[in-house]
């Protein structure tokens, strides 16, 4: 991986977990149209539509790139830290419930932790607009890893959706009490791959007939289900799921209408390319014909 040579002061905040003081970073006021990236990898983290004032001395988002960004626990046992998903360099602390933004989430991040690339700078992937697609098909474990592997595909976060508890943990979801399904998130690139190809792969690397689970796991948190955007990916979902009853598949998949997605813990992302292992229970299978 590509890493950056840092100035000491640099190193001081990205490697060392220090802050730099309010209101003297380059970035604080700072709102053209462009990406925000990594100073040490160069890695994309936000969007210039991520960022709202905040009066609060540092740049503010409440948003970030899907997968971008990894949480933990800061050293002091409190507050949450944030950090480049790809590096680990330190960009500063997450904070939910001030009721700043619609989305209730503030990444105060150290100016000096980022460098700004403009919109007419960006290279033609980034100019893009992506959307974002919602499959749940038994562990996310294997439906992320799958996705991943996809042309087109940007970033793809395992999490849960359709319950009633706000950020739900595993062991919740597990305990079967919050009505939250295991769900991945897939951003992608609508230029270079469409709805209707994720939407087929989906139905090609789970099995949609199985209700209660997906292979060994049984439980309602494993149920087949696409959570759709609008009316068009739901009547392509629709689409997908007639012309496999056409072809003898007794499909069960669910489609549900978009709710609050909640990212899983990080020991959950990526899981399957961090520990070197492959799916168990998700394999690609084709179904549809040319």
């Amino acid at each position: 991986m590509k890493r950056n040579d840092l100035n000491d002061f640099e190193k001081q905040v990205i490697l060392e977990k220090g802050t730099e003081r309010p209101f003297t970073g380059a970035y604080d006021n700072h709102f053209e149209g462009g990406v925000y990236q990594c100073k040490q990898c160069d890695a994309h983290l936000y969007r210039s539509e991520h960022k709202f004032p905040s009066t609060c001395g540092w740049p503010s988002f409440d948003d970030e790139i899907s997968g971008a960004v990894r949480r933990e626990l800061d050293v002091d046992g409190r507050r949450v830290e944030i950090v480049c998903a790809q590096c680990d360099g330190h960009l500063g602390h997450v904070f939910d419930g001030e009721n700043l933004t619609e989305k209730n989430t503030r990444h105060c991040v150290n100016s000096v932790s980022m460098k700004f690339v403009s919109s007419d700078n960006l290279d033609e992937t980034m100019q893009v607009t992506l959307k974002k697609a919602y499959f749940a098909g038994g562990c996310f474990w294997g439906v992320e890893h799958l996705f991943q592997k996809t042309d087109g595909v940007h970033a793809v976060v395992s999490g849960y959706m359709g319950g009633h508890k706000d950020q739900p943990t595993y062991q919740e979801v597990c305990a079967k009490n919050t009505g939250h399904i295991e769900v991945v998130e897939v951003e992608y690139n609508p230029e270079a791959v469409n709805f209707t190809t994720l939407a087929k792969l989906f139905f090609e690397i789970h099995d949609p007939t199985q209700a209660s689970g997906q292979g060994p796991d049984i439980g309602p948190q494993y149920l087949s289900a696409i959570f759709y955007n609008d009316e068009e990916e739901r009547i392509q979902s629709q689409e997908l799921i007639n012309q496999l009853k056409g072809l003898g598949y007794n499909v069960v998949t669910e489609l549900r209408e978009l709710c609050k997605f909640w990212p899983a813990e990080e020991y959950h992302q990526d899981y399957y390319a961090r520990n070197g292992q492959t799916p168990y229970c998700h394999a690609y299978s084709k179904r549809f014909p040319d």
